[in-house]
């Protein structure tokens, strides 16, 4: 069997950083680490050729040599997605569809023409999958009655990745979250008892992708790394002798709740281990709001003092918030401005609340017959999609504070601030784990692009680049990468809170920053 492997392109999005990456010379940041596992998975007698087409395209001889078209996405890859399906029925090939996007979505993939649905987690469907296709059935959906233990996953096939043209790799430890985020799809996709490989298991892989000649950053996935605090202990005290024996070959990044503040011992293993950074899902400021979209472990300690915490431990803060939610008061845009300039989080991820199938919030907008006809999951993607929902304050009012909020938080002069200052209360004292890496020959190249953008280019920000870049080589000059990944990052930003607002306005049928101040 000859299967071709495609993970669909990214549209620009808040994630995508399309500038910053060009600078750096790379062509996407992260792999399809979901993909690379289905192919581990696939029979081994199988010919496998593979494509990330945020990094290279197929080719015409590729679509006519396959047997079957394998495709997995996620929601905001939705176009592409959609695209490659019709391409495959064209050319009269089978197509089989799985990932985040189709399990929670299954008849949109079907609409388009797909002849395979592999749904929920590969280690169980993969293999019914590939026993239908082997017994000639020519159609079928296949779907997980359990939750499979991922101890059994395979090492994912990373020798198929262009490794040189990612900013970061990725890893997984762990699959679901204990707790019961109403608006959060992850636990009716993944459940909330958090499933975790084994600390071996992990160093496996880890090994794998430094034996393929890997320095530098590596992104664990889990929607919440720390959901089994127990297990991650035991892996973290047994990632550090390795790391300390290979002299510190990676970086790391992932996403946690913010009760992460609360374990002072997780805390120190996670940067002794070489952590230095996390994505917290804060959402909002407002008590009020955390309460009635379930998020109550963001309610346990003031969220302020949270980060600061964190701060002082010596990671990184990258963190997501939310408007939209039942209930809230005018001015929360405002409010969030305020947290993040309490907090000198550099890059807040600012979104529209989306009701998202399968979650709680769905069902109960359903049963309250407040979705929005005519909207449905394919318009929801990116942050600035408007709600899919009637919300319970003006959608108007909603989008303005969106719009303004994003425009300020990403207004450079205060952007740059943000990212000084949290460099500056990072807690660290040893450079050797704490930094983004990047092979010397980029860096020096994007720090040639920073000293002509920002540093000549730009006449708003050239003195605050110089004073700032001068205050860290003073005070903290073990932070100066991760400063200047920061300070690179805005250029996606400012390029793309234009196109945010474009977005918002079009939508809309008027720019929301143009009424405010008319």
């Amino acid at each position: 069997m000859k299967a071709l492997l495609l993970y669909p392109q990214f549209p620009q999005s808040f994630w995508s950083y399309n500038r910053t990456i060009e600078m750096v010379g790379l062509k996407s940041v992260i792999p399809p680490l979901g993909l690379i596992t289905v192919a581990a998975l696939l029979p081994q007698n199988w010919e496998i050729r593979f494509f990330d087409r945020n990094v290279t395209l197929e080719t015409e001889a590729d679509w006519q040599w396959c047997d079957v078209v394998i495709l997995s996405a996620m929601l905001v890859q939705k176009q592409d997605f959609h695209a490659l399906i019709r391409k495959a029925v064209e050319r009269g090939k089978k197509v089989a569809v799985g990932g985040p996007y189709p399990t929670s979505v299954p008849q949109e993939a079907l609409d388009s023409g797909s002849h395979y649905l592999v749904l929920d987690e590969g280690e169980v469907t993969i293999p019914l999958f590939v026993q239908a296709l082997q017994a000639g059935q020519e159609s079928g959906i296949f779907r997980a009655t359990e939750k499979p233990d991922v101890t059994a996953s395979p090492l994912p096939r990373f020798d198929l990745l262009q490794m040189e043209q990612y900013f970061m790799m990725s890893v997984q430890f762990s699959r679901g979250c204990p707790f019961n985020c109403e608006f959060c799809d992850i636990i009716s996709l993944y459940g909330r008892k958090p499933r975790t490989k084994e600390p071996n298991q992990m160093l496996v892989e880890l090994q794998a992708l430094y034996d393929l000649g890997w320095r530098g950053s590596v992104f664990v996935v889990d929607d919440n790394f720390i959901g089994n605090k127990r297990n991650v202990k035991q892996f973290l005290k047994e990632l550090i002798p390795w790391m300390k024996e290979r002299h510190y070959p990676f970086t790391f990044m992932t996403e946690a709740s913010v009760n992460l503040a609360e374990d002072d011992e997780l805390l120190s293993l996670m940067v002794e281990a070489g952590f230095y950074s996390v994505f917290l899902g804060i959402e909002t400021p407002d008590q009020d709001s955390l309460h009635v979209t379930q998020k109550l472990q963001n309610t346990r300690h003031p969220l302020v003092e949270a980060c600061r915490k964190i701060n002082a431990a010596g990671l990184l803060i990258y963190a997501g918030f939310i408007l939209g939610f039942d209930g809230e008061r005018s001015g929360a845009g405002e409010r969030i401005q305020a947290f993040v300039e309490q907090t000198n989080i550099p890059q807040p991820m600012l979104g529209i609340l989306q009701a998202l199938p399968n979650t709680q919030l769905w069902n109960r907008l359903k049963a309250q017959q407040r979705l929005v006809d005519g909207i449905g999951i394919t318009e929801v993607g990116d942050q600035n999609t408007l709600m899919n929902f009637i919300p319970t304050r003006s959608l108007a009012e909603i989008a303005r504070e969106y719009v303004e909020s994003f425009w300020q938080l990403y207004e450079p002069n205060r952007y740059l601030y943000r990212c000084l200052q949290q460099c500056l209360n990072i807690g660290i004292k040893n450079s050797q784990r704490q930094t983004m890496k990047l092979p010397l020959r980029k860096e020096l190249h994007l720090i040639a692009q920073l000293i002509w953008r920002q540093g000549i280019l730009r006449p708003e920000i050239r003195r605050q680049f110089w004073r700032q870049l001068w205050i860290i080589l003073q005070q903290k000059p073990y932070m100066l990468n991760m400063y200047l990944g920061l300070c690179a990052a805005g250029e996606h930003f400012w390029e793309y809170r234009e196109l945010a607002r474009a977005r918002i306005t079009q939508q809309l049928g008027y720019d929301p920053l143009l009424a405010t101040h008319s």
